[in-house]
């Protein structure tokens, strides 16, 4: 079994950048396609970034294509979330997922990060 610890949030200014990181820790990590999640208050949970057990496939949102990456590093158990030319709209705390292999529905979810940017 695969648990997910989230880090790198926090408060920046419109314009400014972060990096999310997202660590698993088991041996199987490198089996689960990987996702980036995030939920604002009174809003509905979006699927921001998705990549691929290899990482030789994303996708992306389209409320962030072309300001944020998604990556992974298999041999450190870690997918990240760069987080470029970030908008006060992009507040929310952002959560990374692992999708089942068997279901592809993803059912294993780290503690979330909060992300905060400010105008």
């Amino acid at each position: 079994q695969v648990q997910l610890v989230e880090s790198g949030g926090g408060l920046v200014q419109a314009g400014g950048s972060l990096r999310l990181s997202c660590a698993a820790s088991g041996r199987t990590f490198s089996n689960y396609d990987m996702g980036w999640f995030r939920q604002a208050p009174g809003k509905e949970r979006e699927n921001v970034a998705a990549i691929n057990w290899s990482g030789g496939s994303t996708h992306y949102a389209n409320s962030v294509k072309g300001r944020f990456t998604i990556s992974r590093d298999n041999a450190k158990n870690t997918v990240y979330l760069q987080m470029n030319s970030l908008k006060p709209e992009d507040t929310a705390v952002y959560y990374c997922a692992a999708r089942n292999t068997v279901s592809y529905k993803y059912d294993l979810w780290g503690q979330g990060t909060q992300v905060t940017v400010s105008s």
